[in-house]
Order: structure tokens, then sequence, then C-alpha cells
């Protein structure tokens, strides 16, 4: 019998993309070594996903730990690319078949207003530090930034992600002031029931408790917020039954969670006062199209105790990777192999284009629009008490990573095998860098060792 070629593929990145990308090559014979930033491999399911999803979290945990420890796979927690791993030397020396990037969009979108960033922490914050103060600040292990959640908070963006921080500064606002009468309520009562149905179960109409709400400002029109999606070229009824969806599933949120919203606004410019961020300066938009052009004469201030900008990801910025724009360097759609080196991939979200893996997208697509409803605890099954399916609330994201690893799989099968002296040599190198880390025992051992204490 021929012998079996042997590969072996770093995956930078243990969070969805990443970990369907390890079990696709482990199941198909390929060692697998998965590098990840973190203690943990669960990604933004952790640290961006708020944590009132709660059941889904621990079903997705589920699910990437049963990759994790597929037969062939290694992994490498505590250790970041670029900080503790050179991109170069991994390419290079650690003498792996391939290198595959999932590590995700960590990097929030620049807000756009020259200066504005000097301001951080002093009137403004972006959603990713914001959500994970959010999901982690109960840990007793918490040793990082500490935030509040004023009334009257101003939100820039538009999203899914921008509706999930308008529910959190809601939620904390309205905790406070049921507390302050001496009524106490969950994250989750007000999460699932809603701030009106929580309130009127305890004999208050909300508005007695005085609280302003946050503004989300959006430049375009409501109806063409990104929270669902029509089909690959859509007809105009199609199109016109997306933007309904979109506005239904915003008003569902806005009267669950009381927040306020402003279509058609665009940032310009910012108010400062005593050193300090205390608004921003806007305009009103025309919208043509995909434009929203600002309309002379509309400009105007809105102030706020705290600006959140929460206007998209992109991936983290990498000493040693080269990028286009806000981007890394892909070329090809199906096969997004990085430019400066052939042995180097990327899948999930470090990718971009237009539609990466259309046949993906298109197959994902009817569960992602479901889902999306769902997501915000806000869709017609959830107000009837039926909360979305943990175990699919990724699909899109699985669908599109397993896409990608495919093709990156069958390329890998065209490179040179390695020899046994070469595999065991980057066995090695692994182990020590589990090693300088402590993860010395098998997968579980580790996650058991580094499950915080969430005291909520």
């Amino acid at each position: 019998m021929p012998e079996t070629k042997q590969y072996f593929v770093a995956v930078v990145g243990g969070a969805v993309a990443g970990s369907v990308a390890a079990e696709i090559l482990a199941d198909h014979g390929i060692n697998v070594a998965v590098i990840e930033q973190n203690n943990r491999p669960y990604g933004k399911i952790e640290d961006g996903l708020p944590r009132w999803h709660a059941e889904q979290r621990k079903l997705e945990y589920g699910r990437i730990d049963a990759r994790m420890k597929k037969p062939g796979v290694s992994f490498i927690p505590n250790t970041k690319l670029g900080r503790d791993v050179e991109f170069k030397d991994l390419c290079d020396n650690w003498g792996f078949s391939a290198v595959i990037l999932a590590n995700g969009a960590w990097r929030d979108r620049n807000l756009g207003l020259p200066g504005a960033d000097q301001f951080i922490g002093s009137g403004l914050i972006y959603q990713n530090p914001f959500i994970y103060w959010f999901n982690h600040k109960n840990e007793a292990t918490y040793s990082g930034p500490q935030y509040s959640a004023p009334d009257g908070a101003l939100v820039v963006g538009g999203g899914l992600a921008s509706i999930d921080v308008c529910k959190i500064l809601q939620i904390e606002n309205y905790q406070k002031a049921l507390k302050a009468r001496g009524i106490e309520v969950s994250l989750h009562d007000l999460e699932r029931g809603g701030i009106p149905a929580t309130c009127k179960k305890h004999g208050i109409e909300p508005e007695e408790l005085g609280i302003k709400g946050c503004l989300m400002i959006y430049r375009r029109r409501e109806q063409d917020m990104p929270l669902a999606q029509p089909p690959d070229n859509a007809t105009p009824e199609q199109v016109a039954k997306t933007e309904g969806i979109r506005q239904k599933m915003l008003n569902l949120a806005r009267s669950k969670y009381l927040f306020r919203v402003q279509d058609q606004r665009m940032p310009t410019g910012l108010i400062v006062e005593n050193g300090k961020l205390v608004g921003l300066k806007v305009v009103e938009t025309r919208v043509a199209g995909r434009s929203a052009e600002p309309v002379p004469g509309s400009e105007h201030e809105l102030r706020a105790s705290l600006v959140v900008s929460s206007i998209g990801s992109v991936p983290e910025m990498i000493p040693g990777v080269t990028m286009k724009g806000e981007y890394y360097t892909f070329k090809d759609d199906n096969l997004p192999q990085y430019t400066g080196c052939e042995h180097v991939f990327g899948v999930g979200n470090v990718v971009t284009g237009k539609g990466n893996i259309n046949a993906s997208l298109a197959h994902s697509r009817e569960v992602t629009n479901r889902l999306m409803e769902s997501y915000m605890g806000v869709g017609e099954s959830a107000s009837q008490g039926v909360r979305s399916d943990g175990a699919s609330l990724m699909a899109a994201a699985e669908a599109r990573g397993a896409a990608q690893a495919n093709a990156v799989k069958d390329c890998i099968a065209a490179l040179p095998a390695l020899s046994d002296a070469e595999v065991s040599a980057i066995q090695q190198r692994i182990r020590s860098a589990q090693e300088r880390v402590g993860h010395t025992a098998d997968y579980d051992s580790w996650i058991q060792r580094n499950i915080p204490v969430d005291l909520e």
C-alpha cells in the first residue's frame, strides 16, 4: 500500500470559522495546530455575543470543544499572532504545510471623525470593548477597563451589534432605576420579558422611572439597516419584502427595549468641552440607492453623556501581514489565498469581498434571516416564548467557514508532503508553545482550569 501523505496545518483562531476548518482538516487525516490568542477558543461567542444568550453560548461552546478534541488537533492557547509568534516565523520556520488565518474581526472600524480617538475613555467608546466589558465585568478575575452605561448615550451604527449596544444601555439603566425603588430584576428578566412588560409586572410604568433612553443614529433609512438580507439578484418585490422585515424587526426591538432611533443622520464633527467628548455634530442625509448625501443647512448638534461607535468590525493589524484598506490581502473569493505567501489562506471574517463563497452564502441565507429575529429576542417566535436554536445560531458563519476550509483542504492536498522528521519537529514546537503557557495536560483539563467565575 502507498504510504499515507502527511500534512500539518496551523489555524490561527479557534472560534467558529477556525474550529470548523480544524475539524474538516482533521477529518481528512491532516494534523492541525490551533493557535488561539485567548485562554479559551470561543472568540466572539464569549466576548462579543451579549451574555443574555447564555444557553446559546453554552451550546456553541460545546460544538467548538468537540471540534478541538478531534484526533489530530492540537490546541495552543494564550498565544497571539504578532505578539507571541511572529507571522513570518510561523509561515517560514515552523514547518507547517499551510497556515490558515481565522482570527476574526476584532478591531472596530474607525468612527471617521478626525481627532475622535483621542477621546476614547473620555466620552467615546467603541463597540467591541464595550460588549467585552459587559460580558466579563461580573467575573471575579476581570481586570480590564471599567465602563459605565449612562442614560442618554448616543450610539452610531445601525446593525445587529448596534441594537445589542442599545439593549445593554437600556437594560443597565432600567435595572439600576428599578433597584433604586427596591425592585430587584435580573438581566434575563429585562431581556426576555422586555422593559415595559417587566415594569408592568412590578406595578410601574416605564415613564415613571425618568429614563431618557439611548439614541441610535443611522446614516441611511430605517428600512436600509442591515438586519436581514434579500436573496441574490432580488426582484423589486423581494427587496421591498426585506425592507419590511427590517422595519418590523427594528420596531419590535425599539418597543421592547425603549431606545430611540433617528435615521438619515451622519456625524460630521465632535462637540468637546473641558477636554471631554460631549456629543456629535450631525447632518441630515438624502438617501438615493446605496448613497447617503448630506443635506445642506441641516447641521445640528446631538449632545450625549457617552458616544458609542458601532459601525462594524475589521481584522486586527498584525505586524508582517499586508493589508488593503481595512482587510488582509486575499486574491480569490473561492480560495481565499493570501497574496504574500502561496501557502497562507483565510477563512471567516478575516476574508472580505462581495459574498465570499457565494454558494455558501446562498445556502445559509435562509437560515441567517430566520435567526436574525430570534437572535435579538424580538421576533414572533421569541414573543411567544420560543428562544432561538442555539445549535444553529452560528449556522451562517459555519457554512461560510466550511466552504472556505474545503477549498483550502483541496489545495493542501497538492502541496509537498512532510516527512516523519518534519512532523516530529512541528510537534515539538507545539509542545514548547503549550508548555510556555502552562497547557501540559489534555484539552478538557485546560478548559476546566480556565472557566471564569461569573458572579451573576
